[in-house]
C-alpha cells in the first residue's frame, strides 16, 4: 500500500477537528436504542390514553341512552352496559 499525502486542509482538520464532540458507532447506537426505548414508551402511553377517551365517550353515549329510558329493564342494560365499557380494562381506569 502506498503512502497518501495529506493536503494542508486535511492536516489542519485531523490537527484541530471540527470544534464538535464525535461519538463512537457504539456510543451513538446505545443512545439512539435509548432514544426509541423512551419514544416507544411515549408511543404506548399515548395509544391507552387515546383508547380510555375514546371509551369513556362511547360509556357517556350508552348511559345517556340508559337515560333516555324509563327505569326498568332496558335501561339498567344500557347502564350495565356503560360500565361494562368503562371497566373494560380495569387497570387502564383512573
Amino acid at each position: 500500500m502506498s503512502k497518501v499525502e495529506l493536503s494542508d486542509f486535511q492536516k489542519r482538520f485531523l490537527a484541530q477537528g471540527t470544534g464538535q464532540t464525535l461519538y463512537t458507532e457504539k456510543e451513538f447506537n446505545e443512545v439512539l436504542a435509548q432514544a426509541k426505548g423512551e419514544i416507544m414508551a411515549i408511543a404506548i402511553q399515548t395509544s391507552k390514553k387515546a383508547v380510555m377517551i375514546e371509551r369513556q365517550a362511547c360509556a357517556e353515549l350508552v348511559w345517556e341512552l340508559a337515560s333516555q329510558e324509563d327505569e326498568g329493564e332496558t335501561s339498567t342494560a344500557l347502564k350495565n352496559a356503560a360500565e361494562a365499557i368503562l371497566n373494560r380494562i380495569p387497570s387502564q381506569r383512573q
